[in-house]
C-alpha cells in the first residue's frame, strides 16, 4: 500500500456515510411496488420497474394511466376515497385487489404524501398472513400488560427483546440505548442459542451514520426482508424526471445502502428490522433485529403490532430509568433544600455553597467545585490550579451562550489545555449563573480508565484494494477490548438536572437581592438628595454666625490685646484659630455636598491636556517639594467633565506629594488596559504608604491618618471628594500601598452609561 493511500485511509471511515443521500436512492425493495399518483386523477407518474412480476404488466405500460384502471369496479369509488382523504394515513393499509394481465391479487395498500406527491406502496399480502383485528388486540393488550409490569428499564427492555422476537420469529433481537456520542450499547438481547451474543457489547456510532438517525425519527420501523436484494429502479413520466430525484424519506420499500446491505452480510444476517424507540422526541435507541437463517418478510399488521411495542415501549423509558435512580433523586432533592436554606440564611451565598459539610460535591457526584462569582474563585475538594481554573473560565466565556448548563465526561475533546489537569477535572458539569459577567459553579471528576467491550473493532473501516480506497464496514464482529483514557464516569440525568435546579435557585436569590439592592438604592438616592440639601443649607447657614464670631475675636486681639492678660490673649487666639478650621471644615462639606448635585458636562475629553493644566497649576509645589513627575505614556481618552478630572488629578497628585518623607520624591501618572474594567489610570508615589487595614478608611469623610498639622494638614475631605466624583462617572477607585515604600490610587471611567446619582449613605462616604 503506498504511503498516500494509507494516509488516505486514516482520515476515511463510516462518517463519510453522513453525506450519503439515501433518502434519494432512485429504488426500492423489490418486495413491493411504489407508484407515485397525481391528484385527483390519480395518474401513475413514477413507478418502480418491477411491476411486471407483481402487477402482470411492464412499468412503462403503466406510466400515465389512471389507478382506477388496475382496480375492479368495486373498490374503485371506495379506494379513491381513501386515497384523497385528508387523514390518509389512517385508512392504512388499504386492501386492494389488483389486476395486471390475466389474473389479480390481494395487496396492503400503504399510502402517504410528502412534498406534495402521493405515494402509494403495495405489498402482496396472503391470507395466511393476515393478523385480524382481534389478534392484534390479544397481542397488543398482553404486551402492553407485561411492559407495564416491568420494575425498572433493564426489565423493560428484556421484555421488550422477547415481546418482538415472539411476534416475528426473528433469530436475534437486541435493543441499544445511544449515549451522548451516538455510540449504542447493548441492554438487553433474546437470540437463538447458536446465535453469537452481543448482550453488553458497544457499537459505535459510524454503524448508523446521521442521516440514518434522522430517519429513524420520521420512520419508526424499518424493514429489510432479503439482504440480498436486487434493487428495483424508478421510472417517470419526463416531466416527472425533470423535477429532479424522488424524496422517499417515509417510504417503506425506500432501498437501502450497499453499505449498510455489506454491513448485514458482514454480521451474517440475511434479513433485518429495526424499531425505533423515541425519548421526548429524540432518538433514544433501537430495537435491533436481524435473522441468520436467511430472509424473513414481516407482514404489515405483525410489523404494525411491534411499532406499537416500541411506541409503548417509549412512553415508558422516562418513567423506567427514574426508577434506577429513584433513592438518588430523593436523596439530591434533599441535598437542594438545604443547599438552598444555607444559601438564604447568609449574605455571600457563593461562599456558603463551598462550606463543610460538601454537600455541593454530593449533589452531582462530583470529587471537586468551584464557584466564581463577580471575579472571586472559591473551591472545594479536588480541583484543578488558580491558573488552569482561569484559563477554563475564559474557555467557558467564550462559547456561545445557548447552554445554559454545559456537561461532558470527555473535557479534553472539548478543551486541549484540560491535558495537564484531567487527573482532577476530566468530567467537568458548567452551569452559568448570570449573562455578560460569566460567574459559574464548576464540578469536576477524574480520570477514569475504561475498557470497553465492541463488538468488533470501531476503528477498522477502510480498505484499500488496488491502491484504491474503498469504504467498507467492519467484517467482524467478534469482541473487541479497547481502553479508554482522558474520560471521566458519565454524569446522570438526575445530577444534571440537579446542577440545573440549583442555577435556577441561585439566579433566584440574585435576582431577589437585586430587587432588594434597587429598592434600598432607590431609597438611598432619595435620602441621600435630602442629605446633599441639609448639608448644603446647613453649611451655607453655618458661614455667617462663624464669620461673626472670627471677626469679632480678631476685633478683640486687634484693639485690647494689651488689656487682655496672657491666658485671655491666648484663648482668643484659640478661638481665632478654631474658627478657621471651621470654616475651612464647612467650605469642605459645601464643597461634599455640591458633588453629588451638580450636572456633569461629560465629552470626549483629552486627558493629557487635563493633566498638563493640573501640573501647570501644581508647578510652584512641585518644585518646592523638588520631586520628579513621571508619564511613562500618554493617557488614552475619556468621556468625561475636564473640570471635575482637573479636581481629581490634582488632589491625588496633592496627596502624592503631601504624603512623602523620601529625599527623592517621584510621582508616576500612567494607564493600563484591563480586559474586563478597560482603560485604568493610575497616580502613583514613593511616599509613605498606607497600612493594609486604612485601605477603605482612607476614603471615609473627615478620616485623617496622621495628626491634624502633620505633612501639611487638612481637612480629609479630598479623597472622599475624588471617590464620589469617580463614582459620578461611573467608576470606581480603590488603592495599593506598602507601607514606607509608596502608594498607587487607581480609578476607572465608564460614562458611556449616563451619570450615576449618588447611592451610598452620607455617612458611609470617606476620605483622606
Amino acid at each position: 500500500m503506498s504511503t498516500e493511500s494509507a494516509g488516505t485511509a486514516q482520515v476515511a471511515d463510516l462518517t463519510n456515510c453522513d453525506k450519503e443521500p439515501i433518502h434519494i436512492p432512485g429504488a426500492i425493495q423489490p418486495h413491493g411496488v411504489l407508484l407515485v399518483l397525481r391528484e385527483p386523477a390519480l395518474i401513475i407518474c413514477q413507478i418502480s420497474e418491477n411491476t411486471e412480476a407483481l402487477l402482470g404488466s411492464r412499468a412503462q405500460e403503466l406510466l400515465g394511466r389512471s389507478l382506477d384502471s388496475l382496480l375492479p369496479a368495486s373498490q374503485v369509488a371506495s379506494t379513491r376515497a381513501s386515497l384523497l382523504s385528508d387523514r390518509l394515513q389512517d385508512n392504512n393499509p388499504l386492501k386492494l385487489t389488483l389486476h395486471g394481465g390475466d389474473r389479480e391479487r390481494l395487496f396492503n395498500g400503504i399510502a402517504h404524501r410528502h412534498q406534495g406527491r402521493l405515494f402509494l406502496e403495495l405489498e402482496p399480502v396472503a391470507e395466511s398472513e393476515s393478523l385480524p383485528f382481534f389478534g392484534f388486540y390479544h397481542q397488543a393488550r398482553g404486551a402492553m400488560s407485561r411492559l407495564r409490569d416491568a420494575k425498572d428499564l433493564r426489565a423493560l427492555c428484556e421484555e421488550g427483546v422477547r415481546e418482538v422476537r415472539r411476534l416475528t420469529g426473528f433469530d436475534r433481537v437486541i435493543i441499544y440505548r445511544f449515549d451522548p456520542d451516538w455510540n449504542g450499547q447493548v441492554l438487553a438481547e433474546d437470540r437463538l442459542e447458536t446465535a453469537d451474543p452481543y448482550m453488553g457489547l458497544h457499537f459505535p456510532a459510524s454503524d448508523i451514520p446521521r442521516q440514518a438517525r434522522e430517519l429513524y425519527v420520521l420512520n419508526l420501523l424499518r424493514i429489510i426482508p432479503a439482504v440480498d436484494y436486487v434493487p428495483a429502479r424508478i421510472v417517470a413520466l419526463p416531466e416527472e424526471a425533470a423535477q429532479g430525484p424522488l424524496d422517499m424519506s417515509f417510504c417503506v420499500l425506500r432501498s437501502v445502502s450497499p453499505i449498510h446491505l455489506e454491513y448485514l452480510r458482514n454480521m451474517g444476517a440475511g434479513s433485518s428490522m429495526s424499531i425505533s424507540l423515541l425519548q421526548e422526541g429524540r432518538l433514544w435507541g433501537l430495537i435491533s433485529c436481524t435473522h441468520m437463517s436467511g430472509s424473513k418478510y414481516v407482514p404489515y399488521e405483525v410489523r404494525t403490532a411491534c411499532e406499537f411495542v416500541g411506541q409503548f415501549m417509549s412512553s415508558f423509558i422516562s418513567s423506567k430509568e427514574g426508577h434506577e435512580h429513584y433513592d438518588q433523586r430523593i436523596r439530591t432533592k434533599s441535598i437542594q433544600g438545604r443547599l438552598l436554606e444555607r444559601m438564604t440564611r447568609v449574605v455571600d451565598f457563593a461562599a456558603e455553597l463551598c462550606q463543610s459539610p460538601p454537600e455541593l460535591l454530593e449533589l452531582t457526584g462530583a470529587t471537586g467545585a468551584a464557584v466564581y462569582f463577580n471575579g472571586r474563585m472559591t473551591i472545594i475538594g479536588k480541583a484543578p490550579e488558580d491558573e488552569q481554573l482561569q484559563g477554563l473560565i475564559r474557555w467557558l466565556s467564550s462559547q456561545p451562550a445557548s447552554q445554559e448548563v454545559f456537561s461532558t465526561n470527555s473535557l479534553l475533546r472539548h478543551y486541549p489545555e484540560s491535558e495537564g489537569f484531567k487527573d482532577v477535572a476530566a468530567g467537568l458539569i458548567a452551569a452559568s449563573m448570570s449573562r455578560g459577567r460569566h460567574n459559574y459553579v464548576l464540578w469536576f471528576r477524574p480520570e477514569v480508565v475504561q475498557t470497553l467491550e465492541w463488538g468488533g473493532n470501531p476503528h477498522k473501516l477502510v480498505d484499500v484494494e488496488d491502491d484504491q480506497l474503498r469504504l467498507h464496514p467492519r467484517k467482524s464482529f467478534a469482541l473487541w477490548k479497547e481502553t479508554v483514557r482522558g474520560k471521566s464516569l458519565p454524569w446522570k440525568d438526575y445530577e444534571l438536572e440537579a446542577a440545573r435546579e440549583l442555577r435556577r435557585n441561585i439566579i433566584d436569590i440574585v435576582l431577589e437581592r437585586s430587587e432588594e439592592l434597587l429598592k434600598l438604592n432607590t431609597e438611598l438616592k432619595r435620602s441621600n438628595v435630602e442629605l446633599d440639601s441639609f448639608a448644603y443649607a446647613a453649611s451655607h447657614d453655618l458661614k455667617e454666625p462663624l464669620r461673626g464670631i472670627h471677626n469679632y475675636a480678631s476685633l478683640v486681639l486687634r484693639e485690647d490685646a494689651e488689656a487682655l492678660r496672657p491666658t485671655n490673649r491666648t484663648r482668643m487666639d484659640t478661638v481665632v484659630r478654631l474658627t478657621q478650621r471651621m470654616e475651612s471644615l464647612i467650605n469642605s462639606l459645601l464643597h461634599y455636598s455640591q458633588v453629588g448635585r451638580m450636572e456633569l458636562s461629560l465629552r470626549e475629553t483629552d486627558l493629557n491636556d487635563v493633566l498638563s493644566s493640573v501640573l501647570e497649576v501644581l508647578k510652584p509645589r512641585i518644585e518646592e517639594a523638588r520631586a520628579e513627575v513621571r508619564v511613562p505614556e500618554p493617557l488614552p481618552p475619556a468621556r468625561c467633565d475636564r473640570v471635575r478630572m482637573m479636581e481629581v488629578f490634582t488632589n491625588l497628585i496633592t496627596n502624592a506629594l503631601k504624603y512623602n518623607d523620601k529625599e527623592k520624591r517621584w510621582v508616576e501618572i500612567g494607564s493600563r488596559r484591563d480586559p474586563e474594567l478597560g482603560s485604568v489610570y493610575y497616580v502613583r508615589d514613593n511616599g509613605i504608604g498606607i497600612k493594609p487595614d486604612y485601605h477603605e478608611a482612607i476614603f471615609r469623610i473627615f478620616k485623617r491618618l496622621h495628626g491634624r498639622d502633620k505633612y501639611g494638614g487638612g481637612t480629609g475631605t479630598g479623597l472622599t471628594i475624588v471617590k464620589r466624583l469617580i463614582e459620578r462617572h461611573n467608576g470606581r477607585i480603590w488603592v495599593e500601598s506598602t507601607h514606607g515604600e509608596g502608594t498607587t490610587f487607581f480609578f476607572t471611567l465608564d460614562s458611556e452609561k449616563e451619570p450615576v446619582s449618588e447611592l451610598r449613605p452620607f455617612g458611609g462616604e470617606s476620605g483622606r
